[in-house]
């Protein structure tokens, strides 16, 4: 036993009060902003928001505190001690500030070079179960741009995204609005890696593959962008809406005029949203001529 210890047994008095540090509940999203792939290297993602953290003091009292009555005359004689104020926690930075940073340091890719870095990228979990990566599909050069969540089976074994039945829907409702698929969009995905068995991608997947995405929209400089399904919309909006609250509006990232829509593999399971979604490439259309007007 200390010495310090040995003189408060003398005098009667129980142990000290014990520091205890608080904690925190990391949300995805803080994940996200805090990953070490996002500046190396952004489907159905969420404008994440942030939980604070829990009312918790600063200290606990592991014993109460006795002492003899000379003790405590003493005590209430004396002046009342300073108020111990905690330390002030810096608050997290908000989603468009990390946006406007990130695009700022990113410094232009040139898009064979950008090609090759996707292909041979291994900042995160996802290249270890991959066949291949899916870079995209299209006119590097178009005016609109979709972008959908993550590669399916089916893109992650022929390296291109929406093949498959979806992937015709797609072509079929572009073709309708007087869109070339080859000539008119460009369409790529939030993660250029299928996660495996198709599920959620997890926030760190997202900050790798974020550079990449955002070098896309950066090099394409498209007039107007589609988000297909609920998990695109909003992972680039950063909301925790549903699909149908953000449907019929105009929307905004990195500057860009922003429709959001439903998916076609969504579609193919749900024949009579497909009005909807008709509807939303309607709206989209009518945008994109304001824009270039």
């Amino acid at each position: 036993m200390s010495r310090a210890s040995l003189r408060q047994q003398e005098m009667g008095l129980g142990p000290a009060w014990q520091p205890r540090a608080g904690w925190f509940e990391q949300h995805p999203a803080q994940l996200l902003r805090q990953s070490p792939q996002t500046d190396a290297a952004f489907t159905e993602l969420p404008a994440l928001a942030i939980s604070p953290p829990p009312s918790e003091s600063l200290f606990v009292h592991d014993a109460k505190l006795t002492a003899p009555p000379e003790a405590q005359q003493i005590a209430a004689q004396a002046p009342e001690p300073a108020p111990i104020t905690p330390e002030p926690v810096e608050p997290t930075p908000t989603a468009e500030p990390l946006r406007a940073e990130v695009g700022a340091e990113l410094a232009p890719v040139d898009w064979p070079l950008l090609q090759r870095k996707v292909a041979d990228c291994h900042d995160c979990r996802l290249c270890e179960t991959r066949t291949q990566t899916v870079f995209g599909r299209g006119n590097p050069q178009a005016r609109w741009m979709l972008i959908g969540e993550a590669p399916g089976e089916n893109e992650d074994r022929q390296g291109q995204p929406f093949v498959g039945r979806a992937g015709q829907l797609l072509d079929n409702m572009l073709s309708a609005a007087g869109l070339e698929r080859d000539q008119d969009v460009y369409i790529a995905n939030v993660l250029k890696c299928r996660p495996p068995g198709n599920r959620n991608p997890a926030p760190d997947e997202i900050a790798a593959c974020n550079g990449y995405l955002l070098q896309q929209i950066r090099h394409i400089q498209p007039t107007l962008i589609i988000a297909l399904g609920r998990f695109a919309a909003q992972t680039l909006l950063e909301t925790e809406d549903s699909i149908g609250r953000l449907r019929g509006k105009v929307h905004r990232y990195q500057g860009v005029p922003l429709v959001v829509s439903y998916h076609p593999a969504y579609l193919l399971r749900n024949q009579p949203d497909k009005a909807k979604a008709w509807q939303d490439l309607l709206l989209a259309r009518k945008i994109f001529r304001q824009a270039e007007s």
